[in-house]
This record gives structure tokens, C-alpha cells and sequence, in this order.
């Protein structure tokens, strides 16, 4: 019984559809600004290619090879420090360090994955809001919960007001007549007696 609560409640969920909707409309999102990045490197491109042409092919060759030579030396002495240093403890030790850190860190990415895949949930149910046209409804339900609902209640009278109405300070209106509750009848039977004759 609990598989198929499981299950039901697994494919109800409809955060997966709105993950889904979200990525697209991001990826929309995304995708109207490759025009104008085309346009930046269509702009920029005959510069580069300029640039490159101009360059000497010699002094590229120098640099990378002097490059080439730093990374070595560094290599070497890389090395000779790890196997001069090299101590059985310690490496053990380091071993554990790293394998702890790395739990920790795949933790830290597990959350932070949690909270990028419900954020794209969150905007993707807009999304499919704002394509149904709920959004406007959602906003229109709010506008009443804010103002409270005594404005559609005055909205609904039918009598329309003269202009000088509205200039009239507040104190000047008469006072609404109150209604006085009806007398409650009471759900127990009364007994009559017969008049005396």
C-alpha cells in the first residue's frame, strides 16, 4: 500500500513538468540573445583576424617554448619536493582529509543542485502561468485581498452618484439606517391552552 502512495504521489508531483517548462523558457530566454552575440563577433572578427595575421610566427614559437621550459623546471621541482617529503603517516592522513572533503563538497553540491532544480521549478510554474494567463488572475485576486472586499461591494450599487456627491466632505454624509435583527423564533413548540368560555 505505502508503493502505491509512493508512486501516486511521485506521478501527481508536477514539479518535473514545471523543471521542464522552466528550463525551456530559460533556454528561450537565452537563445534571443544569440543575435546580438552574433553581431558582436561579426564586428569584432575582422580585428582578431587582423591581429593574427600580424603576429610573427617566430615569436610565438619563442614564447611557447619558453613556456615550455618554466612548466618543466616547475614539474621537476614539484616532484622532488613530494618524494623528499614523501611520509607514510602523513599520506594516510592526507588520504582521509581529502576523501572527507570530498564528501562535504558533493554535499554542498547536492544542496545547491536541490535549490537551482526548485528555483527552475518555481519559474517554470510562472512560466506556464503567464502561458495560460493565470498570472492576471493571480494578480486581480491579490489586488481584491489587499483592498480589501468593500470596494466591489460599493461598486455593486446601481445608482449613479450626482457630481457634487463626490466633493461632499465625509462628515456630511447621513448616517446609514441600521437594521435592527429580526426577533429569533424559537425552534420549541408552544403550548397553547384553549380560551375560557
Amino acid at each position: 500500500m505505502a508503493i502505491t502512495d509512493d508512486l501516486r504521489k511521485t506521478l501527481s508531483d508536477p514539479t518535473p513538468l514545471y523543471f521542464a517548462a522552466g528550463t525551456a523558457d530559460l533556454a528561450i530566454q537565452q537563445a534571443k540573445k544569440v543575435p546580438a552575440l552574433v553581431e558582436q563577433l561579426r564586428s569584432e572578427a575582422p580585428a582578431r583576424i587582423e591581429a593574427v595575421r600580424n603576429t610573427d610566427p617566430k615569436a610565438v614559437q619563442e614564447k611557447a617554448a619558453a613556456r615550455a621550459r618554466e612548466a618543466q623546471e616547475n614539474l621537476q621541482t614539484k616532484v622532488t619536493e613530494i618524494i623528499g617529503g614523501l611520509d607514510v603517516r602523513k599520506l594516510g592522513e592526507s588520504a582521509q582529509d581529502f576523501a572527507l572533503r570530498g564528501v562535504g563538497i558533493a554535499a554542498e553540491y547536492a544542496v545547491k543542485a536541490r535549490e537551482t532544480y526548485e528555483k527552475v521549478a518555481e519559474h517554470g510554474e510562472q512560466a506556464v502561468k503567464t502561458w495560460r494567463g493565470e498570472a492576471a488572475e493571480e494578480i486581480e485576486e491579490l489586488a481584491i485581498v489587499v483592498e480589501g472586499k468593500a470596494e466591489p461591494a460599493e461598486a455593486a450599487t446601481d445608482e449613479p452618484k450626482p457630481a457634487g456627491a463626490a466633493a461632499e466632505p465625509a462628515a456630511e454624509k447621513k448616517p446609514a439606517a441600521k437594521k435592527t435583527p429580526a426577533p429569533r423564533k424559537s425552534t420549541t413548540a408552544k403550548k397553547t391552552t384553549p380560551p375560557a368560555k
